[in-house]
């Protein structure tokens, strides 16, 4: 039998989903085979309506190698497992003469734990453990997601949580859950052969396609024993995320709650000499952070130094400790001692990696302040370790020995994808050299014109922002705007503070708009009303520069109070800034530019989600017109109709709004 061509599999898995063949899908899985059949790697950029999903998914499937996909949002890994791929296996199996399974992989606290569930909760006080569901007031919240849970447990065949609708609260589903130092492993667990995590690790080995998370993938390259199966092919959907979300799992966190924790689980398990060094240790660390000032630790203080030398010496004594001693006294023992030693060996290394003082880490100490008096006071104090860069880790482990593709909506920025490649770890596009990952990048455009379809306006007549000053004309010309528009206006703002103030002004001077604010309710719920009723604004802050998706009239106003540049004091992003220019580049470029170029390109990306859809990305930020990166930033959005004049874009906004309503009444 002739091997099926991928113009056939894609027309057949197209047609399958519902769907239309479009240019840019077709480019893209061409552009995909390639780099699988070559072992190279690919940055592609497949804009809203593209398709890019079964752009990747048909060549991967067929070519029969194993695949990992990782995903940043639990969205788009509900769309793969519960739509796209089984709907793309069933067409493409008489094709193709196989019908390759598939399945999805998390983090093992994302599964229910049944030693956890039937054996009780080790306690940090006392030995032994404690029946969470007798310990909750069966009327309270927690006892009540607790009850739901048990009752779950009978029924799920996955115990993935988020399996779970509704869903539960933190606190409770930390009640049924384990992290991976927590687990007992299955062959020394009373319930290690009917362990959800471990049939999802059994089924993603058995499986074609393997759908994962950002936050797994990053664990499986950071800490060297794999929990993804060996695949020949990774595919990174939504990649904009990935260099966040690697950093975020690389990043380590010491806080006096937390150690207070450790010395608490482990002063039963150990003899009285270990638990009092670790008890003496954690008093000292307690009071340094008492006295410690909020911000970017270049140099760590002597006395800081010596309490975390003090702490990482009395958390090696105690992890010793604790595998040599033996009491039977305490109940179920093994779950006991595994939770405290994960406790105290979390702090060890923590301790250990800040004292050892790197140069490729940045530290910093954050105060919060919070209500409820001196009971919790520290619990918002932390001493922070972050990478400067993930760029090495990936280059060397991400695309060692596999054919790596990374795709989303926004990777082309300033006109090209070495930005985001040297985030990756990966040298300009082109450059040769023997231990550099080969690869090319491809915008395969968009199946919307959005010449025609937006309008990309900057107010330039408006006063230059500054930090946290007064931006009343800026708010004036919200409200002009908001108006103009009849509503349907999403407000991405730079921070919660400025859409907080905007949400409080506005809801004053027009009350006949009603302005939706980020906190209020459920991110869920606020997408849900905003999109019920086109006269209502949603304003908030990052979580939705990223994560809104209402196509039609509801939102045909996106609105950025100012460009999204990091905070002067983001530790982090002021280090990876600092560390370019002493190499001798352009920091602001490769750091701050880059970071707001991504965030307003996914910013407008929230306009135009259809093809009927039309509209306004206003940006209220001169700077955009002014400034000589200005360019550069309009360089990585969408290609709408740019201007600046104000009364034109107020009567394209009424216009919009016009046609919209006699949409509706119609």
């Amino acid at each position: 039998m002739t091997k099926p061509s991928l113009p056939e599999l894609l027309h057949a898995a197209v047609t399958a989903v519902g769907g239309m063949e479009r240019p840019g899908q077709v480019t893209m899985a061409q552009a995909v085979e390639q780099v699988i059949d070559d072992g190279s790697h690919l940055l592609v950029q497949a804009g809203t309506g593209t398709g890019k999903s079964l752009g990747y998914l048909v060549p991967a499937l067929a070519h029969g190698e194993r695949v990992v996909v990782a995903t940043a949002t639990l969205a788009l890994q509900r769309q793969l497992v519960e739509r796209d791929l089984p709907r793309t296996v069933e067409a493409l199996h008489p094709l193709l003469r196989r019908r390759p399974e598939f399945a999805m992989l998390k983090g093992r606290s994302n599964y229910l734990c049944l030693h956890r569930l039937h054996e009780g909760v080790p306690q940090d006080e006392e030995e032994g453990l404690f029946d969470q569901f007798e310990a909750a007031a069966p009327t309270s919240k927690l006892g009540q997601d607790l009850i739901r849970l048990r009752d779950w447990s009978q029924e799920t065949e996955t115990g993935d949580r988020d399996d779970l609708t509704p869903g539960v609260s933190d606190r409770a589903w930390s009640q049924v859950s384990v992290s991976s130092r927590e687990c007992l492993g299955a062959s020394k667990c009373a319930y290690g052969a009917e362990c959800f995590a471990e049939m999802a690790r059994e089924r993603a080995k058995l499986s074609e396609v393997v759908v994962t998370n950002h936050a797994l993938l990053a664990i499986d390259a950071i800490e060297g024993a794999p929990v993804l199966p060996q695949h020949e092919v990774l595919i990174v959907d939504e990649a904009h995320e990935l260099v966040s979300r690697v950093t975020g799992v690389a990043t380590g966190e010491l806080t006096p709650g937390q150690v207070n924790r450790a010395v608490r689980r482990a002063a039963k398990l150990v003899n009285e000499k270990a638990a009092d060094q670790l008890q003496t240790a954690a008093e000292g660390f307690e009071r340094l952070m008492e006295l410690a000032l909020p911000g970017r630790l270049e140099e760590i203080p002597e006395d800081l130094g010596y309490a975390l030398m003090a702490l990482r010496d009395a958390a090696r004594t105690v992890i010793s400790a604790i595998g040599s001693t033996r009491d039977k006294s305490v109940q179920d023992e093994d779950a006991v001692r595994k939770q405290a030693l994960a406790s105290v060996e979390t702090v060890h290394d923590v301790a250990e990696r800040i004292s050892n003082g790197s140069e490729w880490d940045v530290v910093w100490y954050e105060r919060h302040d919070l209500r409820g008096g001196a009971a919790n006071r520290w619990s918002g104090a932390s001493l922070r370790v972050a990478p400067m860069s993930v760029s090495g880790l990936l280059r060397e482990k991400l695309f060692a020995d596999r054919s790596v593709v990374l795709t989303s909506a926004t990777l082309k920025l300033g006109g090209d994808f070495n930005g985001v490649g040297a985030s990756l770890g990966l040298a300009p596009e082109g450059t040769e050299g023997e231990d550099l990952p080969q690869w090319k990048g491809v915008d395969v455009g968009s199946p919307f014109d959005y010449p025609k379809q937006g309008i990309l306006y900057v107010a330039k007549h408006l006063a230059r922002p500054t930090r946290d000053g007064d931006r009343a004309d800026m708010l004036d010309e919200l409200t002009e705007l908001i108006q103009a528009a009849g509503g349907r206006t999403l407000g991405l703002f730079s921070s919660m503070r400025a859409a907080q103030l905007a949400a409080e002004e506005l809801r004053v001077r027009i009350p006949e708009f009603p302005i939706l604010l980020q906190g209020e309710e459920t991110l869920g719920e606020l997408i849900k009303n905003f999109a019920a009723d086109p006269k209502t604004c949603l304003f908030g802050t990052l979580s939705l520069w990223q994560g809104v998706d209402v196509p039609g009239p509801s939102c045909q106003l996106v609105v950025m109070d100012k460009i999204p540049f990091p905070r002067p004091d983001d530790p982090v992003m002021s280090a990876r800034q600092k560390a370019v220019e002493d190499a001798g580049g352009n920091g602001f470029m490769a750091v701050a530019a880059t970071h707001a170029a991504l965030l307003m390109a996914q910013g407008a990306g929230r306009l135009v989600r259809a093809s009927g859809d039309r509209g306004v990305v206003a940006v209220l930020d001169q700077r955009l017109a002014t400034a000589r990166y200005g360019s550069y930033l309009t360089a990585s959005l969408p290609d709408f109709w740019y201007t600046t004049d104000r009364n034109q874009v107020r009567k394209s906004l009424a216009a919009i709004d016009q046609a919209a309503q006699q949409t509706e009444e119609a």
